[in-house]
């Protein structure tokens, strides 16, 4: 007779031959060519802010030496009392010609980033929008690749893969890992593997005209999870092609620690999970082969399962550092031995709050997720204890 530590066993060595395909995929897509445009046509970037990221004001610096024209940078903020306000007007008062700073109008729902895109949109100059997160930076031909893949009339949004970069702390170290073996890894080897899309709404673009079929941003104004439906109504609606560029994306952190760590991906759990639906996302599980391998030696404690866990652990933290060499290059930092298997805890237990629980407190607003994201407000959290600990949604992953 199997014994269930036995399947557990299985379902974490299942799991590492997926992450084996997946580096497999990551090597490939990123010895691609990347496509030059035949004609440059005008881009707006739209990037929301709220606060202040790590290193904002260097964030900014990268957007306007993109090595492109014709391009403007359109800051949005929500009103003139956020910290991020005089950072924008300064940077916009540096680069006239390039930035301009966008108040705020109306409030369309209950996503406060969307609210921003939402009156961004409407102020682009130009018939290609790029949604642009403020904690990321690019290479200075990020734009020249999403020019030419929109030149295809089939293609309907160009999203990029995530690396984590700038840690001085450890919880931000975890961050970046996980950032560049989990999310953007998973974006190339989704996609490149199953053929599924996943949008990161840290650098999306598309054309103003598809959007407006979409309704707007408007239309996702009151889910958590707009990069997502985004992507997939763009696949479903518009019959049109999401393509995952070569280069990744940077996104900045430097100062999170553990807890920091643990209370963005508890919230982004809850959305996950409402995203994909239950039997998915507990099946999800088997991307933290560690974890089941723990569970294995739980259920049956021997030296031959604790070897087991141990071999697990070994073979995770090996991919993680060459997922984080291959994204963002240079070798992982000596750190990585031990974030590794402390992030898969910390998901872990983030993986079961995800479980059951469908409230987030975000930015002193609480909010139930219900299925596909949709958002709606609550009086009350049943445990005050998740409550004004919420990361921004503007810095999400």
């Amino acid at each position: 007779m199997i014994h269930i530590s036995q399947l557990l066993f299985v379902g974490c060595a299942f799991g590492l031959f997926l992450y084996a395909l997946q580096l497999l995929a990551v090597a490939v897509h990123r010895r691609a060519p990347v496509p030059r445009p035949r004609n440059r046509r005008g881009i707006s970037i739209l990037k929301p802010l709220c606060g202040l990221d790590d290193d904002l004001a260097a964030n900014l610096e990268c957007f306007a030496a993109l090595d492109y024209a014709p391009y403007e940078l359109c800051l949005g903020v929500r009103d003139r009392d956020d910290a991020a306000y005089p950072v924008a007007i300064a940077f916009a008062r540096r680069h006239p010609r390039t930035v301009r700073v966008v108040l705020q109008r109306g409030t369309p729902g209950l996503n406060p980033k969307v609210n921003q895109l939402a009156t961004l949109a409407r102020a682009a100059r130009y018939d290609i929008v790029v949604v642009s997160d403020s904690n990321v930076r690019v290479a200075p031909g990020y734009l020249d690749e999403i020019a030419a893949h929109l030149e295809d009339p089939r293609v309907g949004l160009v999203t990029h893969p995530v690396a984590g970069v700038g840690e001085a702390r450890f919880g931000s170290l975890m961050d970046n890992l996980h950032l560049c073996a989990s999310v953007g890894a998973g974006m190339i080897g989704v996609k490149r593997i199953v053929g599924k899309d996943i949008v990161v709404g840290k650098s999306m673009a598309l054309r103003k005209s598809d959007l407006a079929a979409l309704g707007g941003f408007e239309a996702f104004a009151d889910v958590l999870a707009e990069d997502y439906l985004l992507g997939k109504d763009v696949a479903q609606k518009l019959g049109k092609r999401v393509v995952v560029g070569k280069a990744p994306v940077r996104n900045v952190s430097e100062r999170r620690d553990a807890r920091d760590f643990y209370r963005r991906y508890r919230r982004w759990s809850v959305m996950h999970r409402q995203c994909i639906g239950g039997p998915v996302y507990a099946a999800q599980a088997l991307l933290n082969p560690t974890m089941v391998a723990a569970a294995g030696w739980l259920v049956h404690p021997s030296l031959v399962t604790l070897g087991g866990v141990g071999v697990a652990a070994t073979l995770k933290l090996v991919y993680d550092g060459a997922a984080l060499a291959m994204l963002r290059g240079g070798r992982p930092p000596l750190g990585v031995v031990v974030a590794s298997p402390a992030k898969d805890a910390l998901l872990a237990c983030a993986w079961a709050v995800g479980l059951w629980r469908r409230e987030i407190d975000w930015r002193g607003n609480p909010l139930r997720v219900l299925p596909g994201t949709r958002l709606e407000p609550v009086r009350e959290f049943a445990n005050s204890s998740h409550g004004a600990d919420e990361s921004t949604l503007q810095s999400a992953a």
